[in-house]
This record gives structure tokens, sequence and C-alpha cells, in this order.
């Protein structure tokens, strides 16, 4: 048996007091938990029956640097990550300038590396076309080869069929998947409220659901001709999960995530009297339907719905604090992610394996990342997680530049306790 450095003692792995051994990194061993143990070199951890959870992926997070350190930067969303039980963060391509050159991608990498040499791992998306303006594809060879992880062309939908096309087609070449963001760009774009009775009754300017499930159409369709795989983000509605699960049953290759947000709150949280007009849940795609929030829970649950991503997106206080009309769309997502998902479990409307899931393995296979399972050879990225604490989400408990949520002073419950990534901890 290879030399074991790490030994987690006495952690809650699935129900069972399990001992982990940890060499070179990587996952040695899992074994049910004995009275004694010699450790020998290794270094022990106890876990005195905290849970014990593999490290999560988000594929969906903005970090703003370069151009907007104010609302976030490399090292705070990061640490962000790091208490939030993420390991790998894939970070979208609108900063200032551009992630549309490989100079961009080298100075996310390089300030990674700087401030979190151990961990959490950053995958930065890039551009899908130069300055996202939808007219001209970005470098897409370069970018790969300088470590972009996916392309897309984040909160500006490509307009051109034509572009959107080719763009899949070049993103192939290189083994790389286009991440789009489906949004008819003729319909209430970024309007930040969903049409209906609720936008009707505030007088707010609204985006029917159908803009979102038009470009969804769209992307499948572009997807079963070319036979190239499509993945969409943040999906907010029932049509547009209805078109993907007849996409899958048609044997087209698209995946697709949806954020906490969505699961947790609907439309309604607008025209609540304590909360009316709060910019904090201003976000594109906007909240929906009760209907729409329980179809994207079946949706998970029977695997329709591959992945869970924060679309962790801070602004600061005073870009917020402004009419709902004028405010930027975002929410502040990685601090609260993991409880309020675990929550869904607890309370029995997500399943454990499809928590998982949508974490896990489905995010890092879609996107070729590191992965661990427990399995002999994983790589040793694992938090240890305390189920029962509570927390109230405050500016005070939040680690992100952005207290931009809609949950602010919410008791939530479970936090991370400390945090391994191949076997080193990080927090």
């Amino acid at each position: 048996m290879a030399k074991i450095d790490l030994i987690i003692r006495r952690a809650n792995l699935d129900g069972k007091e399990v001992d982990v051994f940890v060499s070179k990194g990587k996952i040695e061993k899992v074994k049910t938990s004995v009275k004694t143990l010699e450790p020998g070199d290794a270094k022990v951890e106890e876990a005195f029956g905290l849970t014990l959870m593999a490290s999560m992926t988000d594929v969906h997070v903005h970090l703003r640097e370069p151009g907007q350190e104010y609302k976030e930067d490399i090292e705070s969303g990061l640490r962000t990550a790091a208490w939030g039980g993420f390991s790998n963060i894939m970070c979208m391509a609108n900063t200032k300038p551009i992630n549309d050159d490989e100079s961009v991608t080298n100075l996310m990498l390089s300030q990674a590396k700087k401030y979190w040499p151990k961990g959490p791992r950053l995958f930065p998306i890039g551009a899908l076309t130069k300055g996202l303006s939808g007219k001209e594809l970005a470098p897409m060879a370069e970018l790969a080869k300088a470590g972009c992880a996916a392309f897309s062309n984040d909160g500006v939908p490509v307009k051109s069929t034509k572009i959107f096309r080719c763009a899949m087609e070049y993103a192939s070449d290189w083994d790389r998947v286009v991440i789009d963001h489906c949004e008819d760009p003729y319909m209430g774009v970024a309007a930040g409220v969903n049409e209906g009775a609720v936008s009707s009754r505030l007088g707010l300017s609204a985006q029917p659901d159908m803009a979102e499930a038009l470009q969804v159409s769209r992307d499948i369709l572009i997807a079963e001709y070319l036979d190239l795989p499509i993945h969409l983000a943040h999906i907010s509605c029932k049509k547009s999960v209805d078109l993907i699960r007849f996409g899958k049953e048609r044997g087209v290759k698209v995946t697709a995530e949806t954020a906490p947000h969505y699961l947790i709150l609907t439309e309604d949280y607008l025209e609540n009297e304590a909360t009316e007009y709060d910019t904090n849940a201003k976000v594109n795609p906007p909240l929906r339907t009760k209907e729409d929030q329980q179809s994207l829970l079946d949706a998970l649950n029977d695997g329709t719905m591959d992945c869970l991503a924060t679309d962790h997106a801070p602004h600061a206080a005073f870009e917020k604090e402004t009419e709902f009309d004028v405010a930027p769309c975002g929410i502040s997502g990685l601090d609260t992610a993991l409880s309020v998902t675990w929550q869904l479990v607890q309370d029995g409307k997500l399943n454990k394996d499809a928590f998982t899931r949508a974490w896990t393995t489905a995010p890092c296979g879609i996107f070729n990342l590191p992965v661990n399972t427990f399995k002999p050879g994983d790589p040793a990225d694992f938090f240890l997680f305390d189920p029962d604490e509570e927390w109230v989400v405050s500016p005070e408990t939040m680690q992100s530049k952005g207290k931009n949520t809609p949950l602010l002073g919410t008791t939530l419950k479970g936090r991370v306790k400390t945090h391994f990534i191949q076997g080193k901890k990080i927090v």
C-alpha cells in the first residue's frame, strides 16, 4: 500500500462512520472506522462525526477580475468558493477587458495561482465572440491553449445563427463545449422580472418565459444537426425543461444547469410587502412561477437537468441601491449555495443522488474537470460539513465582496468547517 499522508478520522459518509486514507493527494481507501488506529507518519484530522462531502464544482461564476475588482476579485472569489465547498470554479468572460485574449486568461490563472496555489482550481471560460459582440469569433485556439475550459458569450446571446453554428464547430476542434445564455435578444432582455400577473401588478417591464425557451429550442436543433454538444446556462422555466427533455429523448447532446435561487424563490418574492421591488432579487433570467420551480426540481431529480450552478454575480451595494428598472441583474450565490441546496435534500424536495450528481459528477463529466467520488485514485477533494450549524446571512458572515442576495437576514443551516483539495487543507 502507498504511504499514507493524511487520515480523516470518524467522518460521516452516507450515514456510515468512516476513515479516509489519502496518499499523494489522492484517495487511497475509505474504510469503516475502527476503535484504534496506527497512523504512522500520517497527519490525522478528527472529524468527530461531521458529514464528509466531495468538493463541489461550479460551472458558472463571475469573478469580475480584471476590471471590476470592487465587486469581486479572484482572491476573494476563490476564498468564497473554498468556504462554500467548491474545488473547481469556471469563471465567465464578461470582464473588462473581455476574456477574448490569451493575456486575460493568463492573468486570471496567475492570480489564482498567486493567492490560492492549493486550490480552489480556476477554469476560465473564453469569450465566444470578440468583445462579446456576436459579430466575429474570438480566437478560440489561443484561448483553449491558454487554459480556457469552455466558451460562452455569457449574458449577450449571439443573434446570428450562422456565427453560433460556426462557434460550436470550432469549439469542438479543441474538445470544448459552448455554454449558451438562452434569451431571445428582442424580448425583454435582462428585464429581471417574469412577465405575468406579478409584473403587471408591480408595473415593471418584464420578460416572458418564451424568451428563454425560443433560444433553447434553437440551440437544441443546431446541436442535433451538427451532432455536437451544447450546454445551456441557468435554465429557469418549465417550457425550457420540456424542450431539454425532448432533446435528450431524441439523443441530442444537450446538457443544462439551473441555479439554487430558482429552486427556493419565485416571482412572488417581489410582491411580498417586506421584499417588494427588492433589487437583490433582480436576476437574469428572472425568478419564475411555482410551476416552473417544481418543474426544475423534478428535472434535477430525474436527470433531465444535469447540473447546479450558482451564476454567482456579485455587485457593489451602490449599484443595487437604485430603482428596480435600472439596477443590474445578479445574485451573489457562492456563500449560500451549499446550505440552501442541502436544505432541499433535508426537506425531501431534492434527492441526495441528484444533489451529488448536480454538484460533482455531472459538471465535471461535461467539462472534463477533476472529480472525487471517494474511489481509489480520485483527487482527495472533500470538506467536513456541519449540517446542523445555523447561521444568519449577513455582510459579516459572507466571504464574497458582493452582498447582493435576497437571502440577507435569513437563517440557514449547514456550514463548511474545513476543506481539503488534493489532500491539502485550504481553509
